[in-house]
C-alpha cells in the first residue's frame, strides 16, 4: 500500500500520530519526507515516552526507513542533534533503520536560515509567522541556480564546501540581502547596526562571518555518515510492504493557498508532491489520509477565520516561541469547508485514490467536532451525507497513542 498523510488545516493536526499508526501495520515500511524541512514538529508518543520528529520520519519508532525526496530541504547541520536525542529516547546506540536521500535533494544552508531570521526580525510586529528555519530562502536560492545537493556533498570535504558556500554568499546571498533590506528602505552599505533591533543586527553580522560558514560546512560533512544516496525507483519502493508520504504543515499553508497568503509555506502541502513522485515511476497512490483535530489550530501569524479566543487546550509540542508566538485555537466554521479542502486537493491527481479522514484529539472534546454552532457527535458526523459521499473510511483517535486508533469503513474503497 502507498499512503499519503496530509494535514487538512494549518498543521498540528496529528500527522505524526497517523504516520506512526500506518507504519505499525506492516513490518517493512518506507516513509518519504517530501516537503518543507526541519520546521516540522511531528509528535509520537509510545509507552511512557514521546518524541518530536523534524527530519526523521514519524515511522521511526516502528523501525521504518526514512527517505528524503528532492522536494524536501533538510538541515544537515543540526541533523545529528535529532538523531542523538532519538537514540537517547529509545535507549539504543545506533539507528535501527536507514536514512536515504535522493542525490538531487538540496540542503538548507546557514545563510538561508540567517536571511530568514533577518527578514522576520525586520518585520517586527508584522511577521508572517515563519519558523525561522530558512526553507523559503532555500527555495529562492535554488530557483536562482545556486543549489547545494546532497549528491555533490559526498564529493566534498569541509574546506571545499565552505569555499562553495562563500562563492554562493558572494554571488547570491549578499545581493539577496540587499533585496531584503530594500523592503525596509535600507541599504546594506549604509546600514548602522546600532539602528536595527538587536536580533536583526546580529543576523546581519553573522551573514558576513567566514567562521560561520566553515563551522556549518564541517557539521554538514560530518553528518553525511547517517545518509545513504538512493535514486527513486520502482524496485526501491516495491521492496517495502507499505510506503507512506509524510507531509509537513497543512492545506491552508500550501504555497498556492490564496486564503492564507502571504502567511504560507514555500512548499506544496497536499497531494501534489506524492502524485508527481509516483507519476515519474509509473505508480499510483492507494490511499490519501487527511488528518484533522476535532477543532482548528494555527501556530503563527495571519488570518484565522475559525479562531475562538475563548478556546484552549494544553499542547506540549507547540509551546510559545519568538517566531510564531502561541498556538491559537478555533472551531470549524462548517464541515463543508473541511470536505471542500479535501476535494480540491484530490483534483491534483487524475485518478481517485481511496480517501480517509483521520480525526484526532477526540478525548479532548468528548467525542465531538467543535463547530461554530456548538459541536457534532462523532457518531453523527460519520453518518453525515456530506461525509459518506466523499470519504471512504475514517481513523478515529481518542488517545495520544497510535495503537489505540480505530478504523471505520464508510463504504467500499476504490
Amino acid at each position: 500500500m502507498i499512503y499519503s498523510v496530509i494535514g487538512s488545516n494549518y498543521g498540528d493536526e496529528g500527522k505524526g500520530l497517523m504516520t506512526d499508526y500506518l507504519a505499525a501495520l506492516k513490518p517493512s515500511t518506507l516513509v518519504i519526507r517530501h516537503n518543507g524541512g526541519a520546521q516540522s514538529g511531528h509528535t509520537v508518543e509510545f509507552e511512557d515516552k514521546r518524541f518530536i520528529f523534524h527530519e526523521l520520519s514519524s515511522g521511526s519508532v516502528r523501525g521504518a526507513d526514512t527517505y528524503w525526496a528532492d522536494t524536501f530541504y533538510p538541515d544537515l547541520y543540526k541533523f545529528n542533534e535529532e538523531i542523538e536525542s532519538f537514540l537517547g529516547v529509545i535507549g539504543k546506540k545506533s539507528l535501527p533503520f536507514s536514512i536515504y536521500a535522493s542525490p538531487s535533494t538540496c540542503i538548507t544552508t546557514i545563510d538561508d536560515i540567517f536571511c530568514n531570521m533577518l527578514r522576520e526580525s525586520l518585520r517586527g510586529n508584522n511577521r508572517h509567522g515563519s519558523c525561522g528555519m530558512g526553507i523559503f530562502e532555500a527555495v529562492l536560492r535554488c530557483r536562482a541556480g545556486y543549489k547545494v545537493c546532497i549528491g555533490e556533498l559526498f564529493k566534498m570535504n569541509a574546506d571545499t564546501l565552505s569555499q562553495r558556500l562563500a562563492e554562493i554568499r558572494h554571488d547570491y546571498v549578499i545581493p539577496h540581502i540587499n533585496e531584503i533590506l530594500k523592503e525596509f528602505n535600507l541599504v546594506l552599505e549604509n546600514v548602522d547596526l546600532k539602528s536595527l533591533n538587536p536580533s536583526a543586527a546580529e543576523y546581519l553580522d553573522l551573514l558576513t562571518s567566514d567562521d560561520v560558514l566553515y563551522n556549518f560546512a564541517q557539521g554538514v560533512i560530518d553528518n553525511l555518515k547517517y545518509i545513504k544516496l538512493k535514486k527513486p525507483s520502482v524496485d526501491f519502493l516495491t521492496k517495502y510492504d507499505n510506503v507512506i508520504f509524510e507531509t509537513g504543515q497543512g492545506l491552508y499553508l500550501d504555497a498556492e493557498c490564496k486564503e492564507s497568503f502571504p502567511h504560507v509555506t514555500a512548499s506544496k502541502t497536499g497531494l501534489y508532491n506524492p502524485v508527481k513522485f509516483l507519476d515519474y515511476l509509473g505508480l499510483q497512490l492507494d490511499e490519501a489520509v487527511y488528518v484533522t483535530r476535532t477543532y482548528m489550530t494555527k501556530h503563527g501569524a495571519g488570518p484565522f477565520a475559525d479562531e475562538d479566543r475563548n478556546l484552549f487546550f494544553p499542547d506540549e509540542t507547540n509551546i510559545r516561541n519568538n517566531w510564531q508566538g502561541s498556538i491559537r485555537f478555533g472551531r470549524f466554521t462548517s464541515i463543508d469547508s473541511l470536505i471542500s479542502r479535501i476535494n480540491n486537493d484530490l483534483k491534483t491527481a487524475d485518478y481517485r485514490p481511496a480517501v480517509a479522514l483521520a480525526v484526532t484529539h477526540l478525548n479532548e472534546t468528548d467525542n465531538c467536532l467543535l463547530t461554530a454552532n456548538g459541536g457534532i457527535e462523532i457518531d453523527e458526523f460519520v453518518r453525515e451525507p456530506l461525509v459518506t459521499e466523499n470519504i471512504d473510511k475514517m481513523y478515529l483517535s481518542s488517545s495520544k497513542y497510535a495503537d489505540q486508533t480505530v478504523k471505520t469503513q464508510l463504504r467500499n474503497c476504490i
